[in-house]
């Protein structure tokens, strides 16, 4: 099982990252305005298709003037769409040849897909990588996002697997340990050659 932003595709925290450096923002920021309330700010209401992409901007800026800083909820939401990772790409092909894979991402009605790709070139790539899983488990679609331990039960579910018989990729802790309670063996992913390394040690086959 695969997350997408910030596994399949590049973190989104790196596009933050260039955005607080634009925007004269401390380091972090944003992804430390996303952890504070987890399950009831801006950014979960979005993940659980609560609020409309306009209700997200204007929720996600007051939060971020309560903290000191004024943002452009636009150009947060526009910073979603990350970069391909190919050689992620050609290990869930290949896993996908030889095992059941889902993905089960926190995601927003109103993008274009899972991972929020904006061109039509990246649009059309992404679907072509959904096609590699049996299911496709989005939060904006159940209205449950990670790490609710019921979206991984749920993923599971689906494919009619035992978590215990799981390997879940994602690129945050606080989403992985809820997996990993319920029996999954886990990987987190920082840099994708390593995480791919250790994906190919636990599964048997070559992933490169």
């Amino acid at each position: 099982m695969w997350d997408f932003g910030g596994v399949i595709l590049s973190s989104p925290f790196e596009a933050f990252n260039r955005y607080e450096t634009e925007a004269g923002l401390p380091k972090d920021f944003i992804r430390g305005l996303n952890a504070r309330n987890g399950d009831t700010n801006a950014w979960a209401k979005m993940e659980r298709s609560e609020v409309s992409l306009e209700g997200f901007v204007t929720l996600f800026e007051e939060e971020a003037r309560q903290n000191g800083h004024k943002v452009d909820g636009w150009r947060i939401l526009q910073s979603l769409s990350g970069d391909i990772r190919p050689q992620m790409v050609e290990a869930l092909r290949r896993c996908s040849r030889a095992f059941r894979v889902a993905c089960i991402t926190n995601n927003m009605k109103h993008g274009e897909g899972p991972g929020m790709a904006r061109s039509a070139d990246k649009a059309k790539a992404v679907a072509e990588i959904m096609t590699l899983f049996e299911h496709v488990v989005e939060s904006s679609k159940l209205g449950m996002r990670k790490p609710d331990p019921r979206i991984y039960q749920h993923a599971c579910d689906l494919l009619g697997v035992q978590p215990e018989d799981c390997v879940y990729l994602d690129d945050l802790g606080i989403n992985l340990k809820p997996a990993r309670a319920l029996g999954m063996r886990t990987i987190k992913v920082g840099d994708p050659d390593v995480a791919i390394d250790e994906l190919q040690a636990m599964v048997g086959i070559p992933l490169r």
